[in-house]
């Protein structure tokens, strides 16, 4: 795992992409403050730019750099939450204006699963993280069905968990209003 970790980083600071498991489905990830690496992404999924995509990071605390207002409701879902778990902001702020809603907005996950928490505490900035599929495809639930079109469109893959053959799911999504409002997305 440290090895892929170390590689992964090396990738992600020269603005390359990388192929991870994640705490839900494998994930086609970038630096989230990097607008060139996140347009190869839009690119790989053939995904229309005014389509946003999710911020993974590694610890609530980071949430502040990057989100003007978090609602105090934020920490106590995090911390109830059994699931992974991406919340929806308003007031993005230090990302790439790429991942943002049309009205500023910005879905963020907390990750706890080891490998996902890891990288991004070693790469000590936010990684996008949005299903390893062409946009319109179903998602795939393990390595093994990810197309050879997204493992060719990426400059590295992780080798940690390619033979898990558990069947994954995406997150739950909810978006927060300022005022604290919880409105479910998925």
């Amino acid at each position: 795992m440290t090895e892929d970790i170390q590689k992964a980083c090396e990738v992600l600071k020269a603005g390359g992409l990388i192929l991870y498991p994640t705490d839900t489905i494998w994930g086609i990830g970038c630096d989230a403050t990097n607008d060139a690496a996140v347009q190869k992404i839009y690119d790989l999924k053939r995904r229309t730019d005014n389509k946003a995509m999710l911020v993974m990071i590694d610890n609530p605390v980071k949430l502040e750099t990057y989100i003007s207002e978090v609602p105090e409701i934020t920490w106590d879902l995090i911390e109830v939450s059994d699931n992974p778990l991406t919340i929806i902001f308003s007031g993005a702020k230090n990302l790439s204006v790429k991942l943002l809603g049309e009205d500023g907005s910005v879905g963020i996950r907390v990750t706890r699963e080891e490998f996902s928490r890891r990288l991004c505490e070693r790469f000590r900035k936010p990684l996008v993280s949005t299903s390893a599929n062409i946009t319109g495809e179903a998602f795939p639930s393990c390595f093994h069905e990810i197309t050879e079109e997204i493992r060719k469109g990426v400059d590295y893959i992780v080798r940690y968990r390619q033979d898990d053959r558990a069947e994954a799911q995406p997150s739950s999504i909810i978006k927060l209003s300022a005022g604290g409002v919880v409105k479910v997305i998925r």
